[in-house]
């Protein structure tokens, strides 16, 4: 676990690069905060799947991981867009501070849901029962 949650953060990180820069060159393009947000997470989402599947989790999928990443992402995107909206409203200026602090808790919280819905429902290992077990007989 203690190498899946170094090779996470290492995505992670070049995930929130990701969605930082899309998110700061639609806003300079003039598209709204929310759109923005969204449009920029997305776009990392697509690189996390991939690294996280190849790099992270090392390839520990099953026929349902790519459901389950979609579910655990749009989860994901609500709180990630939803974090950053609260924070902007809280602070209430949209200065440049203001939108660094949104985006910062509105990805922290993302995060860690997102670390905790891949490593138990997309990448998990496979669940295997207990080995079969030679019980004696009553009877000798």
């Amino acid at each position: 676990m203690r190498g899946s949650l170094a090779r996470f953060v290492l995505v992670g990180g070049t995930t929130v690069l990701i969605d930082a820069v899309v998110y700061q060159l639609l806003l300079w393009g003039g598209v709204g905060h929310g759109w923005a947000k969204a449009l920029g997470f997305i776009a990392g989402a697509v690189f996390a799947y991939v690294a996280n599947w190849r790099f992270t989790f090392r390839g520990q999928s099953h026929r349902w991981s790519l459901v389950a990443f979609v579910v655990v992402y749009l989860c994901a995107l609500g709180i990630n867009v939803g974090a950053n909206a609260l924070v902007l409203a809280v602070l209430d200026d949209g200065r440049t501070w203001q939108v660094a602090v949104g985006f910062l808790v509105a990805t922290g919280l993302s995060a860690a849901w997102n670390f905790v819905g891949m490593a138990r429902f997309v990448f998990r290992s496979p669940v295997r029962g207990p080995e079969p077990r030679e019980v004696a007989s009553p009877h000798g």
